[in-house]
């Protein structure tokens, strides 16, 4: 864990915390500082009210169509949903790149454990976020030469958690505004959901239940408010993401079984890096073979073929709790407020505690 005398970072990726704020505490990596601000204030900057963009004759008939249909979802989110009712995603940006931010994550050689950055107000976070590819790369490469693993990957939004709502709020942005309907409700609400709750050091439960409140909220929106084709192309879309989700859990599985066993004995390097590699060959084999049933679908391509511990370090922080805090939602009712209410004070346990309450409520982990 990086406990360096600079705490400080903002969170990139489904959440970002306020470079802003870190001026406030003061910051010695100058450099990430001065990117962190300065970048957030270009996307700001570049942001105009989503009416003026309506009401621009140079903006395309296309991009008007899908502002308002972001409009309609934020609306959705709030009187449905109960998410929080702002400033947020009441302006556009095109920033004219294909990642707002680009994210580093990192893993041992063997262990899925990533590393973290900590910091003063938001605490440890498991990711580290830059507005120019070149220096998340550079990051990459100092992090490789300390013998992590690591992996780089654009981010399409980032959420201030509603602190500067006084600014103008987090903008939509041309990275993810072209998203298929459903895709870009879930992708609306899952930054709307990091606004209800946050609880510092712990990545997997905040990415978890805002990757939750996502996948219901979603499939709620396509219910009411959805196209029978829109529902059509999602149902494709989810069955892909669903049948690659288990096949990649299986894999985090074998290569946690792999390193949990071999620390418990006298450790042997090359063997360990032999199982290890023969579970990643096999993860890669297999989606080969789902891949050939999707239609000529290789959305995933990339995410296989830089397979690393790195990756399913991260892939697990968004998915690990997801079904413990789906099935908290049923316990609650199906009642969004009752829903939010659990989870907060499921907030206020110790970390193993709360995670533990959640993998119990779980049913694939009873059934495990």
């Amino acid at each position: 864990m990086n406990r360096s005398a600079c705490r400080w970072r903002w969170r990139a990726g489904a959440i970002a915390t306020l470079a802003v704020l870190g001026f406030s505490v003061g910051c010695a990596d100058g450099r990430y500082y001065f990117q962190s601000v300065s970048g957030h204030v270009k996307v700001m900057q570049a942001a105009r009210p989503v009416s003026q963009w309506l009401s621009d004759d140079q903006a395309s008939p296309a991009l008007k169509q899908r502002l308002k249909l972001s409009q309609k979802i934020r609306q959705f989110s709030v009187t449905e949903l109960h998410l929080p009712d702002n400033e947020n995603y009441r302006r556009f940006a095109d920033l004219h790149r294909r990642a707002v931010v680009w994210n580093v994550v990192a893993a041992p050689e063997f262990s899925l454990t990533l590393h973290t950055w900590c910091f003063p107000v938001v605490g440890c976070v498991a990711y580290r976020g830059y507005y120019a590819e070149a220096d998340a790369q550079a990051e990459a490469a100092a992090l490789r030469l300390q013998g992590l693993e690591v992996r780089v990957y654009g981010v399409p939004a980032y959420s201030t958690l509603g602190w500067l709502n006084w600014a103008g709020g987090d903008p939509l942005l041309n990275t993810f505004i072209q998203y298929p309907d459903g895709e870009l409700a879930r992708m609306i609400i899952h930054e709307l959901a990091h606004q209800v709750l946050y609880v510092k050091d712990d990545t997997v439960f905040n990415e978890s239940f805002a990757t939750a409140v996502e996948r219901l909220g979603g499939l709620r929106w396509l219910a009411i408010e959805g196209t029978p084709m829109a529902r059509q192309q999602y149902e494709a879309f989810d069955a892909r993401r669903q049948q690659f989700r288990d096949l990649s859990l299986g894999t985090r599985h074998k290569l946690e079984e792999i390193y949990e066993k071999n620390q418990a004995v006298a450790f042997d390097p090359t063997a360990v890096t032999a199982m290890k590699n023969e579970a990643i060959s096999e993860f890669r084999s297999d989606y080969q073979r789902l891949k050939a049933t999707w239609n000529g679908y290789n959305g995933y391509d990339a995410w296989v073929a830089g397979a690393n511990n790195a990756a399913f370090g991260a892939q697990a922080a968004y998915d690990d709790l997801v079904p413990g805090f789906e099935a908290l939602f049923e316990r609650e009712g199906r009642d969004w407020p009752r829903f939010y209410e659990a989870v907060k004070r499921l907030a206020e346990l110790p970390i193993q505690e709360r995670t533990d309450f959640l993998k119990n409520l779980s049913p694939e982990y009873s059934r495990g």
